[in-house]
């Protein structure tokens, strides 16, 4: 990468403007020309990069409607946090009570008194839809279908998903159960970045259970190489929905739509909104973590300069061609003194594209730079002095 540098002081901040340059030579003033996004047969929907969580396309995304089966994307996603901190295995057997075994809808067809492992339940859920397999699994992790409910909305609100609030396992109609589709694909997203050993469960095709083999109805699994997972979800409240993610190359995006007519019909609008995403979008990893930024002034310090950095990788999601026309503000305390500790927050890093904010992130001190003796802290602050009276 090619960084083009220029320097601007002014009273109170420094800034570090560089353009961030995948080719070498100057940066290309030809606009980028974007189509229109496709007209989308659904209630709702929005089209989302997971790395860099910016939304490509939406309508109506923040509208609550009743989210079906897409519920149960909740009930795998806390199975499988139970799973990833060790109070659950996939071995263990869950007993199949009478309310799960007489669950209506789409079924795993689990048995009444026998005891099934957690890992069949789980692809249950996922692959078959399973509203028993569901039930069980709620009853086995929080003691009752309630009170995992009362976790699920817990949960909702942990990673954001403020218009949505769960009234059961499965998705089965009920008047006060809704979600969005924004909050969906940000359910989507925490799926497949926080417990990714498990991902695959959503690719899978087929599963037996009781000598019964129901496909997945993700048709797109069938259709597209690149898709490889989510959930579907259908009542007739609710229409036709389906979460869908593909990764192609190095993008990977979510697509999500809610109340579409038919299950020809949602596959066909999700599909047109990945083939959409993928062909006028990309993502870019600007910065690693832990990765040096630059190196700023210490004042008083053991040490005359801080390394300075982001915490987390930071990722944007850019229209095709543009990435010559991306500007990164790094904008420091003036005046940095020390002492100062790993993690400290020193300013803020803005990433640009044609005078719209893709990034603002804090900018962190990556190395500690303890207290100087008293001589150098004196020393330091007349230096001090001086430069902020010529400044």
């Amino acid at each position: 990468m090619k960084l083009s540098m220029a320097f601007k002081t002014v009273t109170r901040t420094l800034f570090l403007v560089f353009s961030l340059l995948l080719m070498s030579g100057q940066a290309s003033a030809q606009a980028v020309l974007i189509p229109s996004p496709p007209q989308i047969a659904g209630s709702s929907w929005v089209l989302m990069d997971p790395l860099s969580g910016r939304v490509i396309m939406e309508h109506n995304s923040n509208e609550r409607l009743p989210p079906a089966s897409l519920t149960k994307m909740m009930t795998a996603y806390i199975v499988e946090r139970e799973l990833d901190e060790g109070r659950i295995s996939m071995s263990d057997m869950v007993p199949i009570s009478v309310k799960a075994w007489r669950t209506e809808g789409s079924r795993t067809f689990v048995q009444e008194g026998t005891s099934v492992s957690v890992e069949d339940l789980l692809k249950g859920v996922i692959i078959q839809s399973g509203n028993d397999a569901s039930v069980a699994l709620a009853e086995f992790v929080a003691g009752s279908e309630g009170a995992f409910v009362d976790i699920m909305n817990q949960q909702a609100q942990l990673l954001g998903m403020k218009d949505t609030h769960f009234e059961n396992a499965t998705g089965l109609p009920s008047a006060d159960h809704f979600s969005t589709a924004y909050d969906l694909a940000v359910l989507a997203r925490h799926i497949i970045q926080d417990y990714p050993e498990n991902y695959p469960l959503y690719a899978q095709k087929h599963f037996t259970y009781n000598n019964i083999r129901q496909p997945n109805r993700n048709s797109l699994l069938w259709r597209d190489d690149s898709v490889d997972g989510l959930k579907t979800g259908h009542t007739e409240e609710a229409g036709y929905c389906l979460v869908a993610s593909a990764k192609r190359g190095e993008t990977r995006l979510i697509a999500t739509v809610m109340g579409t007519s038919s299950s020809e019909a949602r596959a066909q609008e999700v599909q047109k909104m990945l083939n959409y995403g993928f062909r006028y979008f990309e993502t870019e990893r600007l910065f690693r973590a832990g990765q040096e930024l630059m190196a700023s002034r210490v004042w008083g310090g053991q040490a005359d300069e801080v390394s300075v950095g982001m915490p987390e990788d930071v990722y944007v999601t850019i229209p095709r061609g543009s990435r010559e026309q991306l500007e990164s503000v790094v904008d420091l305390d003036s005046v940095i003194k020390a002492p100062i500790k790993v993690g400290d927050e020193l300013g803020r890093v803005r990433v640009v594209l044609d005078g719209e904010t893709l990034v603002d992130e804090p900018v962190l001190a990556l190395t500690e730079v303890p207290e100087g003796g008293l001589f150098k802290r004196i020393w330091d602050a007349i230096k001090l002095f001086f430069v902020q009276l010529f400044n």
